[in-house]
């Protein structure tokens, strides 16, 4: 991990030395809100309780409502972001099977709230338009390194779990261990646009909009593993999307009035 972020500083100052000389440097700082949605299916042919193989298929939904604060460091072209959010969710995962010439058969149906933490180092590319003296628009595209701090679960009519302590069978490895925390790190692919508005002397109002598109964590694949041993299970496929929105706001000060 501290291989990826060091890339991420470097290409940052990078593109400080690139484009420092023709256009202000800044920093700032800011609060965020998004929203992040899971909706996962896996089919399988295996078996569950029985020793008849069938097809199962497991559902997994998840929304999230995401809060926290950045700071950030600006080049013009490129913005380099530290931030720190936590997270609130509800979940849900249903398994069924269905045997040969049987109708599906609900075999799990697990859903509860879940918490975490989440520290980002982000670095997006931007291309600013001026519009007029106060107001400059921006494309964004990037990626941000996602590191979890903390991760909970409290499954429905049950209490809090540390997703770490291995408490809870589906956080557990295809060999029995629990995941450490690392598992739910995980990378995003960044899209969006932003503007600045103008305020006085060298302070500017930034706000972004971000679409993130998450990338498999260690935990979800790990899962995947889990599921073909237990259940013995062949011509796995899954299918799915991790992603959501993000507003970010900030103030800024510009550290060179050069244009």
């Amino acid at each position: 991990m501290k291989k990826i972020v060091s890339i991420m500083i470097f290409t940052a100052l990078l593109v400080t030395g690139l484009h420092g000389q023709i256009s202000p440097l800044s920093a700032g700082a800011g609060a965020l809100v998004g929203y992040t949605f899971t909706r996962y299916t896996m089919e399988a042919k295996g078996s569950l309780d029985t020793a008849i193989d069938g097809n199962i298929e497991l559902n997994q939904t998840m929304d999230r409502f995401n809060y926290g604060g950045f700071l950030f460091f600006d080049a013009t072209y490129g913005e380099f972001a530290v931030s720190i959010r936590g997270g609130q969710n509800a979940y849900r995962e249903i398994m069924d099977q269905r045997l040969e010439g049987r109708s599906w058969a609900t075999v799990t149906d697990d859903k509860g709230a879940g918490s975490e933490i989440m520290i980002g180092f982000s670095l997006l590319g931007k291309y600013p338009f001026r519009m007029s003296e106060k107001i400059t628009w921006f494309p964004l595209i990037g990626i941000e390194y996602q590191m979890a701090i903390l991760e909970q679960r409290t499954p429905q009519g049950d209490t809090v779990h540390d997703r770490t302590a291995g408490e809870l069978a589906a956080d557990l490895d295809k060999d029995g261990n629990p995941y450490a925390l690392w598992a739910w790190n995980c990378f995003t692919i960044d899209l969006g646009a932003g503007f600045d508005y103008q305020l006085k002397g060298h302070f500017f109002l930034r706000n972004e909009l971000l679409f993130s598109f998450r990338l498999q964590t260690p935990y979800e694949t790990g899962a995947l593993e889990m599921t073909k041993k237990k259940f013995r299970a062949s011509d796995v496929s899954v299918m799915g999307l991790t992603g959501g929105p993000t507003l970010r706001t900030s103030v800024g000060y510009r550290l060179s009035d050069k244009k």
